[in-house]
């Protein structure tokens, strides 16, 4: 009893621990985008520069966790230009269009449009995979889209090129994740694998757009030639590298830990924990009515994993019972057959034994039939 409530407990302070790292990691790198990008006006440099930094510290990483290789990969070269490449571009846009609304708007407010996720995932859950969801599963949307309305009307930095950047950020991510569950769930393929082939794939396919836009924006601009601005730049940029590995690396370990709705729950107190402390540090201006609108969207979230979750457990529950009910009926079968082969036999043997004790015995000599 004593090993399992110290296995329990440590496996609580690994939780706490892990979940600390990614909220300080994704509350401290989105910070940094903002100030970052206020100075610096090129999201495209930082989507490279994160993608560079997962592709860089992910060798060494996969190398001490020894994680194999994905060998039907090697073998099905085919499947890199029907899943894998799509899923980098599919990455790489979606992270730009982040950086982007992290450009235009506050990132209180960008982090709001966000929680309509769950809004896209339905949509083309239902497009794509022709799933039905439950009806508290569409109700939970409710309270998500008024909350996004609300905090939208209220923004007092309200910018239409941030705000639809979320919109399509959030509309990406939503159908990587549902591309994703589609297309490689017959891939054997390690997470962190995963994570540094896509990081890789789009630093290739995007450096000579970076080269053409950014670059030489960035070459012919004196601003940046002077030695402590280009520092305090790449300091920002180095910065949020590391940031954004440790967050991509700590929220798939903590994934592999939790239940789906645990980490689901976790990954909205995250968001709030994100929104909060952008308003905390950064003091971008808010309302009341901005406060309550941000607040009932992440309170939808919430409901929404919660209505996800009994949904799943209700179609295994549905799927678990048929089997149990078809080997019950097969035991009992089984079970009745028994019996009557058991029936039938003791009724042959005494049928059998019945028959010779009532036959006449028939002398030959000194013997009877029945001694013969």
């Amino acid at each position: 009893m004593n090993s399992q409530q110290n296995s329990l407990l440590y496996e609580s302070i690994q939780i706490c621990c892990l979940c600390l790292i990614w909220y300080s990691s994704s509350a401290a790198g989105n910070v940094i985008v903002k100030e970052l990008l206020d100075e610096f006006p090129f999201p495209l440099t930082v989507t490279l520069v994160q993608l560079l930094s997962i592709w860089i510290l992910c060798i060494p990483l996969i190398r001490i966790r020894q994680v194999p290789p994905p060998e039907y990969l090697y073998q099905n070269r085919s499947y890199y230009f029907k899943i894998i490449i799509p899923l980098a571009i599919g990455k790489f846009l979606s992270q730009l269009s982040s950086h982007v609304s992290l450009w235009k708007v506050p990132v209180s407010f960008a982090h709001t449009i966000k929680a309509t996720m769950p809004l896209f995932t339905v949509i083309l859950s239902r497009i794509i995979l022709r799933e039905k969801q439950t009806i508290p599963v569409y109700l939970s949307l409710i309270p998500v889209i008024v909350g996004v309305i609300i905090a939208t009307v209220t923004e007092l930095s309200f910018d239409m090129t941030g705000f639809i950047s979320a919109l399509i950020s959030t509309f990406g991510f939503s159908l990587q994740n549902i591309y994703s569950k589609k297309s490689l769930k017959d891939i054997a393929i390690h997470h962190f694998f995963l994570l540094c082939l896509l990081a890789k794939i789009g630093c290739c396919l995007f450096v000579p757009f970076w080269f053409l836009y950014d670059g030489l924006n960035i070459y012919y601009d004196t601003k940046y030639h002077r030695t402590k601005t280009f520092l305090r730049i790449c300091a920002y940029l180095f910065i949020d590298g590391i940031l954004h590995f440790i967050h991509n690396v700590v929220a798939f370990t903590i994934l592999s830990l939790l239940s789906p709705l645990s980490y689901s729950i976790g990954n909205s107190a995250k968001r709030i924990v994100i929104i909060a402390t952008s308003l905390f540090i950064l003091r971008n201006p808010v309302t009341t009515s901005n406060v309550v609108g941000m607040s009932l969207a992440a309170f939808g979230v919430i409901l929404y994993n919660k209505a996800k979750y009994d949904q799943r457990r209700a179609q295994q529950k549905e799927t678990i019972l048929p089997l149990v009910r078809s080997e019950s009926t097969v035991n009992a079968l089984t079970h009745e057959e028994h019996q009557v082969t058991h029936s039938n036999g003791e009724v042959t043997s005494r049928h059998h034994s019945s028959s010779f004790e009532s036959r006449p015995s028939i002398a030959y000599g000194s013997q009877t039939f029945k001694n013969v």
